[in-house]
């Protein structure tokens, strides 16, 4: 029974598709004197002619028409079977509160790919009581919030300090209330921007309400409201009115990392974004 190359199939299989040996040639990353060695040791091992060949065109004789789909078969079978006996990708799920969503993200991301090329990393944006029941469920493996009440345990990643954000052309008339801007549902700096203006008693109304943070953020910068954001996460384009609006200080907060369930190396992933944060916020720091 004859017993086919693999290689040479490949090289059939790429002059095919480019019905050129110089174009298959670079996809392969090899040179055109090779693939028609290839191709000739096929051709005489199966005595048939595969392709025709002039000067200007490349095709495929009546034979390689015949082979074509097979040779595909062959070689998507070769690549299962190789597949089948390496080590499934792993999955990361990682949640992060749309108000706690910062520029240490992109760094975390980096650390990961660098430290397991092959990890597929997903990332969910949402309110930290949605993320927090999908950490539970085992939908997500860990999730980046704030520590507002103590209602949450994890590795602290870093301090969270806030300030009240609007656009610079943003006017408000102090015998009004205050146009706040806020999203919609489950969202722990709502209630906290609640309280701290009761408390000050000072009179507000929600202006916008958003279902996610890049409606918030357009509204605000639009200059219809002011609204809480982290220090090390506000938008570039919004300025801190704390002082100018005479608006009272808010509580400072952590962000922490949180998991329900971690396997051995779900801890090292966590290990490794807790120091990513902390190598995040020593350069930040040192820069400031």
């Amino acid at each position: 029974m004859l017993s086919l190359d693999l290689d040479s199939i490949r090289a059939f299989l790429a002059i095919s598709e480019y019905k050129s040996f110089t174009k298959a040639a670079d996809a392969l990353g090899t040179t055109q004197a090779t693939l028609s060695v290839k191709l000739k040791r096929l051709e005489e091992k199966l005595d048939v002619r595969l392709l025709e060949r002039t000067p200007r065109k490349v095709r495929l004789s009546s034979a390689g028409e015949a082979f074509l789909p097979e040779a595909r078969q062959l070689i998507a079978a070769n690549d299962r079977a190789i597949a089948s006996l390496v080590s499934p990708q792993r999955q990361f799920k990682l949640g992060v509160g749309c108000h706690v969503f910062g520029p240490e993200i992109q760094m975390v991301l980096s650390r990961l790919r660098d430290a397991e090329p092959t990890l597929q990393i997903e990332l969910s944006v949402d309110s930290s009581s949605v993320l927090v029941e999908h950490c539970n469920s085992g939908a997500l493996n860990a999730i980046i919030v704030r520590s507002d009440d103590g209602r949450y345990e994890g590795d602290v990643l870093c301090p969270e300090h806030f300030g009240w954000y609007a656009a610079e052309q943003f006017a408000y008339d102090a015998q009004g209330p205050l146009p706040i801007a806020n999203l919609k549902d489950h969202c722990g700096l709502r209630n906290v921007a609640a309280q701290t203006l009761d408390k000050a008693q000072i009179k507000w109304h929600e202006a916008f309400v958003g279902n996610n943070i890049t409606a918030v953020i357009t509204a605000i910068s639009a200059g219809l409201a002011v609204g809480i954001f982290p220090h090390r996460a506000a938008p570039a384009d919004l300025i801190e009115v704390s002082e100018k609006l005479n608006l009272p200080e808010i509580p400072s907060s952590s962000v922490l990392i949180y998991c329900a369930y971690a396997d051995k190396q779900t801890r090292n992933t966590i290990k490794l974004i807790v120091d990513t944060f902390s190598e995040y916020h020593d350069l930040f720091s040192a820069t400031a």
